[in-house]
């Protein structure tokens, strides 16, 4: 039996893990035991617990409650809270997602008291180490003994930086195995969609039509707490919805939500508030995501997970960041970096909704990515 120990603690780890969760019940349950740690890193119940709830993820086994605070804070204590779980529980490895405070904690205090790592969206880069995601993301990388790569691109990244690409077992953070598997959240994309036209009413809700509607989310820290990115955003989106008499959608973050009111032009928040048609929602759950990213006809979004989900669901994506980490996409025509430029956002959208034969190869696997992680970690873990 091989015991895994999964950190998660923002919200698209949560959702990430339910695959994991999901094929550990079905197909290992005689071989992986899995003990599930929340750092506590989103602690807002909407942007959480919601979550574990509606996705059926087994109950956290601990949660570390760590709350908001600076980065050093933040990881720091996440750092203690998991080294002395680790230390208890004695597991074969630790599985981490992504690019998180949460990660890059998990792969410090497993790196220290020697645990091998698993890090699954392995080999993704931005390329900008301004952001702190692209830090956490290649630091974990380099402290992993499996690494899964969700798409070539991340798997030639990784080779690029001086992984062997014909290592052989026995498999350490010296001599790590690394693979190109295809993308977890496809696997739920793929899993929930059914589910979601079933459990969600926020396309009625909103008297929304389908593909007659832009799904917008904004939510990172230079988008929001600086004044000048954030007035082009909004603008961009109020004059593309003025302009095509185009609903626009917003699930807005919390903290996003609180800044508007300081952080907007008094004049431009006045016509967003009087504009009908712009839909200013609360955080949306992951079904709810789902169906509005299904319905919709183009996604805005600086979201990198939002970025991939338009393309499972074939919809061209306007990203509002100066980079992304799936170039993929933007390789292939279905998306467009317009950073937080309000006339590259608006001629991005025309760009994109003006294309009738937009095509949308399959980048991110076949939907089993879950099950061949499991494999693998039954085989060079045990």
């Amino acid at each position: 039996m091989v015991k895994i120990v999964t950190i998660i603690g923002a919200r698209p780890q949560i959702i990430k893990a339910a695959a994991l969760s999901r094929a550990i019940k079905t197909h290992f349950s005689s071989q992986i035991k899995e003990i599930i740690v929340h750092t506590g890193q989103h602690y807002d119940e909407n942007m959480s617990q919601i979550f574990f709830d509606e996705l059926g993820i087994p109950v956290p086994d601990y949660n570390l409650n760590v709350g908001s605070g600076s980065h050093g804070k933040q990881t720091a204590t996440m750092i203690t809270g998991i080294e002395e779980i680790l230390v208890k529980e004695k597991p074969n490895a630790i599985v981490l997602y992504g690019d998180t405070n949460s990660t890059l904690a998990g792969g410090i205090a497993a790196s220290k008291i020697h645990v091998p790592v698993v890090h699954i969206e392995a080999g993704l880069r931005s390329r900008s180490k301004a952001m702190p995601e692209e830090v956490n993301r290649i630091l974990c990388d380099h402290l992993s003994t499996l690494l899964f790569s969700p798409t070539k691109t991340g798997y030639d990244n990784l080779v690029k930086e001086g992984f062997n690409a014909k290592s052989i077992e026995p498999y350490t953070v010296d001599n790590p195995k690394f693979y190109h598997c295809g993308d977890v959240m496809y696997d739920n994309s793929l899993f929930f969609s059914e589910v979601a036209d079933k459990k969600t009413d926020i396309i009625s809700k909103y008297k929304l039509e389908k593909n007659k509607f832009i799904l917008a989310t904004i939510h990172r820290n230079n988008n929001t707490d600086e004044p000048e990115r954030l007035n082009a955003l909004f603008s961009a989106l109020n004059k593309i919805s003025v302009s095509d008499n185009l609903d626009v959608i917003l699930p807005l973050h919390p903290r996003t939500a609180k800044l508007l009111e300081t952080n907007l032009k008094p004049e431009l928040l006045k016509e967003i508030k009087s504009n009908s048609k712009f839909h200013i929602a609360a955080p949306a759950s992951f079904l709810e995501m789902i169906a509005l990213e299904k319905n919709c006809k183009i996604v805005m979004t600086d979201s990198g997970g939002v970025q991939k989900e338009a393309f499972y669901f074939e919809k061209p994506c306007v990203i509002l960041r100066p980079e992304t980490e799936w170039i993929e996409l933007v390789e292939c025509g279905t998306a467009l970096i317009a950073d937080a430029n309000e006339a590259k956002i608006i001629e991005s959208y025309k760009n994109l909704t003006s294309k009738s034969n937009m095509q949308f190869p399959k980048l991110y696997g076949d939907g089993k990515a879950s099950e061949f992680i499991c494999g693998e970690m039954v085989k060079h873990l045990g």
